[in-house]
Order: C-alpha cells, then structure tokens, then sequence
C-alpha cells in the first residue's frame, strides 16, 4: 500500500481555511475507517497507509478535502470548481492509434508558501504525480500526467505525432536530445520506453512556438520545470484509460485548488474532432436499489442517516423513488432494477475511481453510518455444518504439534525443481504438475513435498536465535492428485536424533497410535543423514519418515546448525488409524 507522510503543521493550515482546528486524536481515532492505515499521529506529523482502493488520498491536499465531511461534518463538495477558460488543445486525428485520451486543465493563483514551505510542495506535487502514475496509471501506460508552469509556456497547445529524430530539451537536462537518445540514454526514458515500443512516431505537446512542453508518457519539456515562483500550472494527462486519465486530472487539479488555486477549463478538440470542456466538474449520478441496501446491512436505514452517511464520504444522497421502466421479472442478481424495486440515487465525485458498482455505494453507507452502529441479528437458517472426514485427524495433529511448541507456517503450493527434489534428493513421485508459462524460475511446479518450504523458512530467519522450530500442514500434488501431509523442521544446538524421536512418539500417543513401529529407514534417499533416519509403520502402513538432516542439505540453504525434522501422509495416518470421535 502507498505511504505518506504529512506535516500536522499543512493539515492544520488547510482545515484553518474552512474555519476548523487540527484534531489529532480524532485523526487517529478515526482515519482507519476512511480507508487508511495510521502509522503515527502527533502534532508534527501524520504517517499513514492508503489502500489501493482508495488513490484520491494520495496526498495532503487531497487526503484533508475528504477528511472535512468524514471528520468534522462539513458538507460535502461532490464537484469541483471550474472556471471557463480561454485555452485549448487541439489533438491530431493521427493520435487515434499513439496515444488517444488527450486531457488538460489550468490552475492559477497557487499559494505554495515561501522558502522550505515551498520546497516541501514541490516535492509534495511531484510525489502525488507519482503515486498516481502508480495506482492509476499502471506505471503511465494507462495514465500518464505532466505538470507545467504556465508562464513559460504560450497556447495554444497541439498533440501530434513526430518522428523519432524530433529534438528538444529534456527535463533535468541542458542540451537538446532527439526522442531516439531519449528513450535509449535519459533515466526516464530507458524505464518507460517499453510503453511506446514498435511505434513508428511519438506523441508531443506543442505551444503556438512549436516548443515541446511534453513527451508523454515520458518526459516533459526542461523550461515548463515547476519552480518555487510558479503561481500558474497547466496540468496535461494522456493514455488509454478515459476514467483513470479524468481522475488523475481532478486529483491534480484539486490538490492545487486546495492551495488557494482557481481551476480553469481546458478546450480540447479530441483527434475525432469532438469538442470537450475539461475537467468536467460535475459528480456522477448512481442508482442502488434500496433492496440491495438493506439486505447487506441487515437492517433499514431513514433517509436522514443515509444522508449523512453519504455526507460523511464526500457524496450527496437525492432521495428514493419507484424504479421506472424496469423489466417485471425476478432479479438474476441483487444489484438488478426490476419493477417494484425503490431506487436510491446518489451524487458522488468523478475523482472516486473505486466506485465500480453498486456494491461500492452500500460499502460507502456502511463506513459513512459506521459499522458498529448497525444493529445485530441472529441467523434465520440452521448453519449445523457437516466435518470433513479429515477434519479430526488435521485439529489432533495441530494440536499435538503446536503442544510441542512449534510455531505453524504457511509456504507457497509452488515450488522448483531444484528445492523438491535436487537439494532434497528425492525423487518425483509420479508425474510432475509444472506451470505452463512460469513467470519465475522459483515457482515452476507444484509441490510434492513440505519440507522444501520449511528449509526455505529458516533460511531467512537464520539471523534470528535458536532454537527455531516450524511446521507445516498443508496440500500437495503427485500425479496431478491433491494430497495432505504435514511436516516439522528444528533447528536447535543440543537436537539429535533422540529429540525428534521424542517428538515423534508424543505425536503418535496423541493421535491414539498404540501399536507402530519405528525402523531404520536404508538407502541415502532424501534430506536424512545416514543412520539417523526412521519410518514410522503403523498396522503395516509407512505413514511417515523423520530424522536427522544431512549437513550437505542444510548448507544448501546456508544453514549451519543441526536440524532434524519429520514429513508424513496425512491420508496413510488417517487410513491406518481409527477415528476416536
């Protein structure tokens, strides 16, 4: 999840302006529920966490225009403010197939402050640019965004498509580079250039001078660089997702609002020569049945409580109403309008790019009223479940297990051929399930065996003191057939093989095994160190094996020390012993 570090000092600047006081405890109380994670909340600084469904809090400015209806019960402002303004941007039809969704806006009056506190806003906007490049744009292939002083630039502004040889001045750069050396040499363009491969020609943005301001998504021009004296930007966003480019727009634009700026149209001829006035300052309109709502919260909430949820999360609630012209048939699934249904119809901002569907309004309502606050219930359908047939024999091995104080763990299904069967020096047991297309050498089949996972464990813990002792219950897969087994690994000074024989005899008497045999297990097959090494038969079944690891085994892992451990069938143990419940 993206981390930002906000100073209580811009916070409190930003509430003072709509008349409110920073309440520190009440961020820290309260924030988690916007969808945040709160590291630290004091009066010099707030760390938190956004959740990746959540990019329209991804900075300061914009993290504090949500918390004034959530916190402080502010109205909520589901629209931006948008002047007409005087510039436009003309997109060339040759743009259709480069790089098609075109969008620019105009914030002027920015008061970024003097000295270090313009330093921080700079860094600040650079940083919200870039954690939307990241959550919206999909590392600028779906979205990419470009911020410009406005001063140094002279509309009106064409995108259009130029050759590879095409020349102008990179950002952080003194001389003039050809797009060619950009995308082959500059930082920026080595890292992005994969987004514009087998393109024969390249998007830029011109002013009226021809001057190249952008080289989306790569790079901008070096004299738009924002400085501490720009008061005036002009924000651009191309791609190829129309939504996440208009939310990065907003979310920009709204920062800058959000800092004494005044937001200005842009109008953009689109390379299909429709004509656009953007941003689009007006909130989308979305229906949920009230059916819907009330079956998931389990209860009815008044128009008065879903007006204030919705408040609470930046929306406005219009009120209900009979469904009109909806189909008269039985809904195919609990977000469908049918007749009879009453429908519940909110405004909320264009910025919220995680409403997807109706589902994410009842979430909203839910968070905005506040969980504990929904009343309880009781279930109206019988909910006695059947056991698995393998359920008892799981619960008396973990039990039995962790009763030996071993700390269970979970490893990943894939695996290697290296780590199942060549540093173990097992075999396969049948045939093989490998991965078709494999995006790792590390997780190229499914596993056979436990203790792989378990030595890859202590491995990275090595640098931890010992003792160290893990287990494993899980799923394996031989002959492309899922099997359970589990399996322990200790590492400890003084462990030999009459530790983990101990252990395997306290395992066998809580499992009810009266009548097995332990015997020496021949051959070097396997992690086991020769001659200290067993099976476990139990009724003329080989359930398991256990011992001490080879040293060859373990330095394989980089791991030093004594290690004995065990792997068994669970599906053998279960055959060979009775089920006492």
């Amino acid at each position: 999840m993206p981390t930002i570090s906000i100073d209580q000092s811009l916070i409190a600047q930003l509430l003072n302006r709509h008349g409110l006081d920073n309440d520190v405890t009440r961020m820290a109380d309260e924030l988690p529920l916007l969808g945040t994670d709160v590291d630290a909340c004091n009066d010099q600084t707030l760390d938190i966490e956004i959740f990746p469904d959540r990019p329209d809090l991804l900075s300061g400015e914009t993290l504090t225009r949500a918390m004034r209806p959530f916190l402080y019960k502010q109205k909520a402002k589901p629209n931006l403010d948008v002047a007409k303004g005087k510039i436009t941007m003309t997109v060339d039809a040759s743009l259709e197939h480069v790089r098609p969704v075109i969008l620019g806006a105009v914030v002027r009056g920015v008061q970024s402050g003097t000295g270090a506190e313009n330093e921080a806003f700079i860094k600040a906007l650079m940083d919200h640019q870039e954690k939307l490049h990241f959550a919206l744009g999909r590392g600028r292939k779906r979205a990419s965004i470009g911020v410009h002083d406005l001063a140094t630039l002279s509309p009106p502004f064409r995108v259009k498509t130029v050759p590879g040889s095409t020349s102008f001045t990179p950002l952080a750069m003194d001389e003039k580079m050809s797009i060619d050396e950009i995308l082959t040499k500059h930082p920026k363009g080595i890292d992005y250039a994969h987004l514009l491969e087998g393109m024969d020609t390249y998007p830029v943005i011109v002013d009226k001078n021809e001057a190249v301001l952008s080289f989306p998504p790569i790079i901008n021009g070096n004299h738009t660089t924002v400085t501490s004296a720009t008061k005036d930007f002009f924000i651009d966003v191309t791609g190829w997702d129309r939504r996440a480019c208009e939310a990065s727009l907003m979310l920009i634009a709204s920062q800058l609002e959000e800092r004494g700026g005044t937001i200005e149209s842009v109008e953009v001829t689109c390379f299909d020569g429709k004509v656009e006035h953007l941003p689009n300052p007006e909130p989308l309109r979305h229906d949920v049945t009230e059916r819907l709502l009330n079956g998931l919260l389990g209860r009815a909430l008044t128009d008065e409580e879903i007006q204030t949820a919705i408040n609470r999360m930046g929306g406005v609630f219009l009120g209900r109403k009979a469904a009109e012209n909806a189909p008269s048939r039985e809904p195919m699934n609990m977000a469908d309008v049918v007749d009879g249904d009453v429908v519940l119809t909110f405004m909320m901002p264009r910025w919220r790019f995680d409403i997807l569907h109706p589902i994410d309004l009842v979430e909203d309502v839910a968070i905005g009223h506040g969980y504990e606050d929904l009343g309880t219930d009781v279930p109206r359908a019988p909910l006695t479940a059947l056991p698995r047939t393998d359920g008892h024999i799981r619960r008396r091995i973990r039990d039995s297990l962790q009763g030996l104080g071993l700390m269970q763990i979970q490893s990943l299904t894939l695996s290697n051929d290296t780590d199942q069967f060549e540093a173990m020096r097992w075999p396969a047991m049948g045939e093989v399930t490998r991965i078709t297309n494999p995006i790792t050498i590390d997780h190229t089949l499914l596993r056979q065996y436990l203790l792989p996972g378990l030595f890859r464990l202590l491995a990275s813990n090595r640098h931890h003191e010992l003792p160290q002792a893990v287990y494993e219950l899980g799923t394996v897969v031989r002959d492309h057939v899922n099997s359970d087994r589990f399996a322990f690994l200790v590492a400890e000074q003084n462990g030999g093989f009459a530790a983990v024989r101990g252990r395997i005899q306290a395992i066998m008497r809580d499992l009810g095994a009266t009548d097995y045999t332990i015997e020496p297990l021949g051959g070097k097959m396997g992690p086991w160190l020769t001659g200290r090494s067993a099976k476990v038969i139990v009724d003329g079944i080989h359930v398991g094996c256990f011992g001490e690891m080879d040293p060859h085994v373990g330095h394989h892992y980089e791991l030093k020390v004594p290690l004995s451990g065990a792997e068994f069938d669970i599906q053998e143990l279960e055959r060979a012993l009775p089920d006492p419940v």
